[in-house]
């Protein structure tokens, strides 16, 4: 298979420079920047108000004409911003670009969510609830089985014993999510909903007051369990905010807290593969992400639940 080319300043600067057409260009191009350090860059800064992404391989070219076919699709049914793309092509043979406005604001790292903030998350989850589901698995959106709780949990409560001798994780705290739980918090039949599947505070576009403006990056959207979701606002807002925000959304106690505990598993696992050298995230991200999880909130009374209690 041939070797993607590396996208470098000057392949942007070529490539932007025939998109724009405005008077801020100059003959040198618009001014163009990776949005993250590193090898590879496949995300640019270019001027102040746009955002070029190009896909490194054939199956992110993919991934990249679903979403723009998807973006269309949810836009109407979203109270917050989804980018818009003003050019796409390809860039490389069998690559894809997308060159889209940028959302003014900054991530979910930068900005505390406020309460008015809260109410646009509950818009979003909101919104994905009623996007058709056959009109999405047409654009070729696949459906994904939920993940399961009790095999997630096992492997957590491994994780947080490897976690205690670094000295990062208090093992204990698993046993409020016992078997028992786990089966109660399992995903009900015909719940299936569109998913961003990938919430990270990075993809969240936070002003400075707080106000949710928009949401980035819809390449790993799914039809499946909308606790995946709360899971992702866990990590990146704290565990009081998503639920609140999902509570707002309709949803009932047993996919918040479902949510919730994906997320604490998670971050778990993650971190503990972190310590031991087998994960490249920074390990300040993974700490983080760890204590929004853990953040305690008031509807933690798992065996309440009866059978049908919160099912939506």
């Amino acid at each position: 298979m041939t070797q993607a080319p590396t996208p470098t300043a000057d392949t942007v600067r070529r490539l932007v420079r025939t998109l724009l057409k405005d008077g801020a260009d100059t003959a040198a191009g618009p001014e163009v920047r990776p949005v993250a350090e590193g090898a590879g860059h496949s995300t640019w800064w270019v001027g102040a108000r746009h955002v070029l992404r190009l896909a490194p391989d054939r199956e992110a070219a993919l991934r990249q004409r679903r979403e723009l076919r998807l973006r269309d699709l949810i836009r109407p049914h979203l109270p917050v911003a989804v980018p818009a793309s003003v050019a796409h092509g390809e860039w490389a043979p069998g690559l894809t670009y997308t060159l889209d406005t940028r959302i003014t604001g900054g991530s979910a790292g930068d900005h505390d969510v406020s309460a008015v903030g809260e109410d646009d998350l509950a818009g979003l989850l909101t919104g994905l609830r009623e996007v058709p589901v056959r009109q999405a698995e047409t654009l070729g959106v696949p459906r994904t089985a939920p993940r399961s709780l009790e095999a997630l949990r096992r492997m957590a409560v491994h994780a947080a014993e490897r976690l205690r001798a670094a000295d990062e994780f208090d093992p204990s705290r698993m046993t409020q999510l016992a078997p028992p739980a786990a089966a109660q918090l399992a995903a009900q039949p015909g719940t299936a909903v569109l998913v961003h599947h990938g919430l990270s505070g990075e993809h969240l576009v936070v002003s400075a007051d707080g106000r949710v403006r928009g949401v980035l990056d819809w390449t790993v959207a799914v039809v499946g369990d909308p606790a995946e979701d709360i899971a992702g606002l866990a990590l990146a807002v704290g565990s009081p905010a998503a639920v609140r925000a999902a509570t707002l959304a309709g949803y009932g106690a047993r996919p918040c807290l479902r949510g919730l505990w994906l997320a604490r598993c998670d971050t778990v696992i993650r971190l503990a593969d972190r310590v031991q050298g087998r994960d490249g995230l920074p390990l300040p991200l993974l700490r983080a992400q760890l204590r929004h999880a853990w953040e305690a909130i008031l509807l933690e009374r798992v065996t309440e639940l009866r059978e049908g209690d919160g099912d939506e």
